[in-house]
């Protein structure tokens, strides 16, 4: 405990500079694993909460409300001779000489040890056995509270997984409830608990703070998404619109539409939406020749005919400001769910593979993903020890010497159509001839690739060989002239240019 105001205030300047030395070197470590670097995030989140409260102790002292900061430094500083400042220095020094008199045994004792144990101690993160710390979302309770609920359908866990963050797929009229908005209450409270745990340097109340402040001026202007222009009393006149009643000409039209649009006309009217299809057609089409207004009372719901007549009543505005805080929520949510997306996709293929494992297996993996976890290391940041250069496996390791030898890996050809590229060992040397490569260069010499041009690899040979071959094909190229034979009439058999010859002259 400081012995003065300047005292503390000097200590608690310390403390600042002790810690945000204490978070940089926790911060240039390498984690072994993923629950290593989980544990370090907390422990500078630990550190950064001290800062937080000691930077909070500071202010209250540089305040001075009581004025105890302002009367120390006059008692010391402002003193009305030079002789009294001595003086008053002196016996200040007397008095802790005297205090350490007569407590010579007492121990000093330091924060630096106390901050040091920051960075030994182990976090304590509480992760339910779903969400196998922090790996999977436990998205259970929320899903059996969607599945019986008045907004919700029946689907599959996983299918819930994928899906619940669509929440433009809901209808409106089931939205503006307080059921529905305490369901997204409890979606956003879990995402943030998870989102605290598994990453705690995150600054949700900044990313809050920002999305509120958007929020607002897109709900001004009707561009919330999901929300277009539906906050309003619009929403009421394009229901009312859906079934225009001049179009219809009698109650078995009516009955037509179904019981389900049915009842959603009569609930935008105000209007009861019990009874069988024929009664609900019944009572929408009395609204045909008479007026909304003018209908008997007992037609409508309970507490529905004095909001039809008052339309800006407190009613009203309440419902607009429930379904502005439900939008609110929505956009929150799909932030949350945009910065855990790839552990929504992961929780979704974990619940989807659950399905075809018995209770058995999933605990036998569980230990094994647990295994794993503690075991995982970085292992690209590793030096493979490779003093012979050998090539690397399948596995990420070289393969054993042996193998290299007895393949012929320490060979080298040289591929000069290839582009100087080099081939190591004979396997490699003889598949190239067929591969993209060689193949290219042999184009770009005007020369077919050809098994006439397999073991050269040499441009000008290249060129030599094939001159050589259209040499060659011109020698024994076909000359109908004086290789077409033709046979007259006593038999005799002449080349094309003798028979024309003999012909021309009349001799056959």
């Amino acid at each position: 405990m400081a012995s003065s105001v300047l005292e503390a205030t000097r200590a608690a300047h310390e403390d600042l500079e002790r810690l945000e030395r204490l978070a940089v070197r926790e911060l240039q470590r390498d984690p072994a694993n993923a629950r290593d670097r989980l544990f370090q995030s907390h422990r500078v989140r630990n550190i950064i909460d001290l800062v937080v409260t000691t930077s909070d102790r500071l202010v209250e002292i540089y305040e001075d409300k009581d004025g105890a900061r302002k009367e120390e430094i006059s008692n010391h500083l402002t003193a009305p001779a030079q002789d009294d400042i001595f003086h008053k220095f002196f016996d200040r020094l007397k008095d802790i000489r005297e205090s350490h008199r007569r407590n010579h045994s007492a121990r000093f004792v330091s924060d630096t040890d106390d901050h040091e144990e920051l960075l030994k101690e182990e976090p304590a993160i509480e992760f339910s056995g779903e969400e196998a710390f922090g790996r999977y979302l436990d998205l259970h309770e929320l899903y059996n509270e969607f599945i019986n609920s008045k907004f919700g359908s029946l689907m599959e866990y996983s299918a819930y997984v994928g899906t619940f963050s669509q929440t433009e797929k809901i209808t409106h009229s089931l939205k503006a409830t307080r059921q529905y908005k305490e369901y997204l209450e409890h979606i956003l409270e879990y995402l943030t608990y998870f989102l605290r745990r598994t990453e705690p340097l995150q600054d949700l109340q900044k990313i809050f703070t920002k999305l509120e402040s958007d929020f607002e001026e897109q709900w001004a202007n009707g561009e919330v998404p999901g929300w277009e222009n539906k906050g309003t009393e619009k929403e009421s006149v394009m229901q009312e619109s859906e079934v225009d009643l001049d179009y219809y000409n009698s109650v078995e039209e009516l009955v037509e539409l179904g019981p389900e649009k049915l009842k959603e006309a009569l609930a935008a009217r105000g209007l009861k939406g019990g009874g069988t299809v024929q009664q609900r057609a019944e009572r929408l089409f009395l609204l045909k020749h008479t007026p909304l207004e003018q209908l008997d009372r007992k037609h409508f719901v309970k507490g529905s005919r004095s909001s039809v007549s008052n339309v800006p009543s407190n009613g009203n505005n309440s419902k607009d400001d429930l379904k502005k805080e439900i939008a609110l929520i929505e956009v929150k949510m799909r932030r949350l769910c945009e910065i855990l997306d790839e552990i929504i996709v992961r929780t979704k293929e974990n619940a989807e593979k659950k399905l075809t494992l018995t209770y058995e297996e999933m605990e036998a993996e569980r230990e094994e993903e647990e295994v794993q976890a503690d075991s995982e290391s970085d292992d690209e940041d590793q030096q493979i020890y490779n003093p012979l250069k050998l090539p690397m496996g399948w596995d990420g390791k070289p393969i054993p010497y042996w193998l290299y030898k007895l393949h012929g890996l320490g060979q080298e050809f040289k591929c000069e159509i290839c582009g100087n590229h080099s081939y190591w060992g004979r396997r490699a040397y003889e598949r190239h001839f067929k591969e993209w490569r060689h193949q290219h260069g042999m184009r770009c010499l005007g020369i077919p690739n050809t098994k006439n041009f397999n073991e050269i690899t040499s441009i000008e040979e290249a060129k030599a060989l094939w001159e050589r071959i259209q040499s060659k094909q011109g020698l024994n190229k076909w000359r109908p002239d004086l290789e077409e034979e033709y046979e007259d009439t006593d038999g005799n058999i002449y080349n094309k240019k003798t028979y024309t010859d003999l012909q021309r002259q009349g001799l056959i």
